[in-house]
């Protein structure tokens, strides 16, 4: 018999779902190197590859075998996927068009690399990144430029406001995966894209409100607030709109600053400056990429507690999650501060999530880590921190936690939120 590759789920899956990969047919205890590879829409190859070894039936299952070498090494079942690098230096991979999915070859080769011989059995595997029956509805109202993500059946759903950082244009590759487990969500640009400013300049808080007002109007919403889900530039956005406007029930806060950076921010008569930094603080890695960690002052000292965000307006609650290894800016700090100020004027104690070896750049499942790659804002090679599996385990449980955490805050579901994996 033929050795047959065998997919489960079969020909596609979403992204953020697992994959069970299982090799039969093959001679017992046969060496064989498993590969995945997928280009992105910029053509960048990003492959991984790992040693195995059949059992004594001649069967390969990837949920009970262990890894003996390659790209990662021990029982990884999604190894293939969240261990893939890039061939290009520096390339991240990032979805651009979620309405086509990234397709994923997976070959088995006899033998171990380097020295393995002929493909003994393929496959292409899908993975998209809109589930069945979730629409996708482009949003160009007043000022707002978004993309609106709903989900199947009538409703109403949970609403949630999805912000990156500072890359600028439009990413919904979150908010589509997010759409598919029961939330409408709104991917909101903010700056560099159609007609929104080219530059991030002054950041009004006005143009979030109307995007807030927008959502919380939408008859497939259900109210009385809505969620805010952001990470980086976007996290810290999300903590300035929870702090100076209404309608915000619940906010994750993915690696965000508690102070106002880059850019002065506004809201009526009111203004923020950006908190001040030190460009000598940057260090430079045996690489020669740069460690952005010390670049910003701290924002609790002289004037730059004027950038602090006051958070202690909010009575919004709060998840955040935060990689303990972030070479971006000290997201744990942050945390903790915002968790201190809120504590200090009675609010709600926010939830803190910490992940040890996880950096700045966490994404929904098995996307893979990320070393460095050029900072859009900075225009410098920049490393993002973490550890490959670490981070890859800490994605994983952070979606599960963040989803727990909305549907328990925004439709009323009580369940508890899963320990920390």
């Amino acid at each position: 018999m033929a050795p047959t590759l065998s997919l489960e789920p079969a020909g596609r899956s979403c992204w953020d779902e697992p994959l069970s990969i299982a090799v039969r047919g093959l001679a017992p205890e046969q060496p064989v190197t498993l590969r995945a590879a997928l280009r992105d829409e910029k053509g960048a190859l990003f492959r991984a590859h790992a040693r195995y070894r059949a059992d004594a039936r001649g069967e390969l299952d990837l949920a009970r075998a262990p890894a003996l070498g390659g790209s990662f090494t021990g029982l990884e079942p999604m190894g293939l996927l969240w261990a893939m690098e890039p061939e290009r230096p520096l390339w991240r991979l990032i979805k651009r068009d979620v309405r086509t999915p990234f397709v994923v070859e997976l070959e088995v080769l006899d033998g171990h690399e380097p020295d393995c011989g002929r493909q003994l059995a393929h496959e292409v595997h899908e993975r998209h990144f809109m589930a069945p029956g979730v629409r996708r509805v482009p949003v160009r109202e007043g000022r707002v430029r978004a993309s609106l993500f709903l989900p199947p059946g009538p409703g109403p759903f949970p609403g949630i406001i999805d912000l990156f950082g500072v890359g600028g244009g439009l990413l919904e590759y979150r908010a589509s995966l997010l759409a598919g487990k029961g939330f409408v969500v709104m991917a909101l640009a903010y700056y560099n894209y159609q007609d929104l400013p080219k530059d991030m300049g002054v950041i009004h808080l006005e143009y979030f409100e109307e995007a807030v007002t927008y959502l919380l109007s939408h008859h497939q919403v259900k109210g009385p607030g809505i969620g805010l889900l952001g990470i980086s530039k976007g996290a810290e956005l999300c903590l300035s709109m929870a702090s100076f406007l209404k309608g915000i029930t619940a906010a994750v806060i993915i690696n965000g600053s508690v102070a106002n950076v880059a850019r002065t921010l506004k809201y009526k008569d009111e203004s923020l400056p950006p908190v001040g930094n030190d460009l000598n603080r940057t260090k430079v890695t045996k690489d020669g990429f740069s460690d952005m960690v010390d670049f910003l002052n701290v924002p609790l000292e002289g004037p730059d507690q004027k950038s602090f965000i006051p958070v202690e307006r909010s009575d919004t609650t709060f998840l955040f999650l935060v990689g303990l290894d972030d070479h971006n800016w000290k997201s744990e700090f942050y945390a903790r501060e915002a968790s201190k100020h809120l504590q200090a004027h009675g609010k709600e104690t926010p939830q803190i999530i910490c992940y040890p070896e996880t950096g700045h750049n966490i994404e929904p499942p098995y996307f893979p880590w990320c070393k460095a790659s050029i900072h859009t804002y900075f225009n410098i090679v920049v490393i993002w921190g973490g550890e490959p599996r670490a981070h890859a385990m800490a994605q994983v449980d952070a979606w599960q936690q963040l989803q727990t955490f909305f549907h328990k805050h925004l439709s009323g579901d009580k369940r508890p939120i899963p320990a920390k994996l």
